[in-house]
């Protein structure tokens, strides 16, 4: 995956109030194990008047999986091809690894029908942008998506999972209208 390609613009008001670009670049903050990978784009506040802070902040924030009550997350992240090489073992080993180093080994709640389940406290829309993923939830068939699919995830419990030949990269809004 080569994450320099992908582009995030930020837009805010200048003090004069017009439209203006504040950010033209790339990821605020990247974390890439093997060939999974996280890339934040934006965080924000649901509180009223913060959500137009122009200040960018997430890269000066330790990267985790989920947004902080009241807040808003958006990032790239991709999947890649299932290593049917892998043991079980290895596999629940590296997603283990993976779910701790973005602050959310609690997340996984249930992870039987998969190492990568996982559950977060957030209202999520997933877009796939490449490739190809299957979606687990704890019943019923895996559902495949292709690009341009939205999955609108409810704070239930899921995993992504790649059977196809190249990385998956899909594009995550997490919001957590808790209460901060």
């Amino acid at each position: 995956m080569d994450w320099k390609s992908l582009r995030r613009i930020i837009t805010n008001d200048s003090d004069e109030g017009r439209s203006q670009v504040l950010i033209d670049g790339e990821a605020a903050k990247l974390l890439a194990i093997e060939e999974t990978g996280l890339a934040e784009i934006w965080s924000a506040s649901l509180t009223p008047g913060k959500l137009l802070d122009a200040t960018d902040l997430l890269a000066a924030e330790d990267l985790k999986l989920e947004p902080d009550a009241g807040a808003v997350k958006i990032r790239w992240f991709s999947v890649p091809p299932e290593d049917d090489g892998r043991s079980g073992e290895e596999k629940e080993a590296a997603a283990a690894m993976g779910f701790a180093a973005v602050g959310a080994a609690h997340c996984r709640v249930d992870t039987g029908r998969h190492p990568a389940m996982h559950k977060t406290d957030s209202l999520d829309v997933i877009i796939l942008i490449k490739g190809a993923v299957d979606m687990l939830l704890d019943d019923g068939e895996a559902k495949s998506l292709k690009p341009g699919d939205v999955v609108i995830q409810k704070a239930t419990n899921h995993a992504w999972v790649n059977h196809g030949d190249e990385t998956a990269l899909l594009v995550a809004v997490l919001i957590n209208a808790g209460k901060e």
